[in-house]
């Protein structure tokens, strides 16, 4: 994606689990709307407010064939053919990480600990544990700033944010950790933006989605996993819905038509062979419902960093 996205808002029917969201029987009045984690629920535990996970804007099939073409284009201009050419041993591309945690100027924002930002990592390293890419705690640090705390995609403030804070190269992530609101849990920019956008470029996640956080279902740490698979070249597994053509440009993840929520297993809502790839962390899941980045998901990665990221 060439950054340019603008914040989903999806309406979202989703079941989840009295125990896993943390609800108890007097917590779910019968019919009435009731705010919990910053979202409004109905008494069923279903979302009935707009937005969900990822502030990523889907393109649309005209845009994603001309970035799928001029990322070939540009994998070629890097020396590899395809994205399976001269894919990178699993575990041999250190990525160092600098988190910026933004609190409000009152400092009465909740506190992100030096513990979760470590388990943040170790969650990175888990779920990447079958690609070329490692991640390393480079720095830390806080700034307290209400603009930057609550800031949304494509702001002056998320601008001024980035700019203030970014570190090092196309090679490094840099991770902003604040509470842009509005139900979004993050968002990022595409690697074939940065040569145009540098100082964009990164991920922003909601500081109650990290490990131990307060945003459950999404608090063990995977909405930084599934954003950095966008800053490493990713489509939601939903983009393009049921096209067998181009859907999400990697073949090995079946077809879908919608993001999926929850965990609906056996969920299969295009005709081509395959169920849903609910457990794919490119998908709207929960974090417990997470698990796996396919063979062609890490070729892609792979071949994104080649283009766009290294020696950049």
């Amino acid at each position: 994606m060439n950054r340019g996205f603008s914040v989903i808002a999806i309406p979202v029917l989703l079941v989840i689990l009295t125990a896993k969201a943390g609800f108890s029987q007097e917590e779910q009045p019968d019919n009435k709307p009731f705010k919990l984690n910053g979202h409004t629920w109905d008494s069923k535990k279903a979302f009935i407010d707009s937005g969900a996970r990822c502030g990523v804007k889907d393109k649309s099939p005209e845009e994603s064939a001309a970035e799928e073409a001029k990322f070939r284009n540009d994998l070629k201009k890097a020396g590899r053919d395809d994205a399976v050419t001269a894919l990178a041993a699993i575990g041999s591309i250190t990525i160092n990480v600098a988190m910026h945690i933004i609190k409000d100027s009152a400092g009465a924002s909740d506190p992100v600990t030096a513990g979760q930002i470590n388990d943040q990592i170790t969650v990175l390293n888990d779920a990447y544990a079958s690609t070329p890419f490692r991640f390393n705690l480079s720095s830390t640090d806080t700034t307290a700033n209400d603009a930057w705390y609550t800031a949304s995609p494509g702001t002056a403030a998320e601008a001024q944010m980035k700019n203030a804070l970014r570190q090092g190269s196309a090679v490094d992530l840099n991770i902003y950790i604040s509470n842009p609101g509005g139900g979004l849990l993050g968002w990022a920019t595409f690697p074939s933006s940065y040569a145009s956008k540098p100082k964009d470029d990164g991920v922003v996640v909601l500081y109650s989605s990290l490990p131990g956080g307060s945003a459950a279902p999404y608090n063990l740490g995977d909405t930084a996993t599934h954003e950095v698979g966008h800053w490493l070249g990713l489509y939601h597994t939903f983009q393009n819905g049921c096209s067998t053509k181009t859907g999400d440009y990697v073949a090995d993840t079946p077809a879908e038509k919608s993001a999926a929520f929850g965990c609906p297993t056996g969920r299969d809502t295009c005709t081509s062979a395959g169920l849903d790839p609910i457990t794919n962390f490119m998908d709207y899941t929960d974090d417990a419902c997470m698990n796996t980045f396919s063979a062609k998901q890490v070729e892609r990665m792979d071949a994104q960093w080649t283009a766009y990221r290294a020696g950049k």
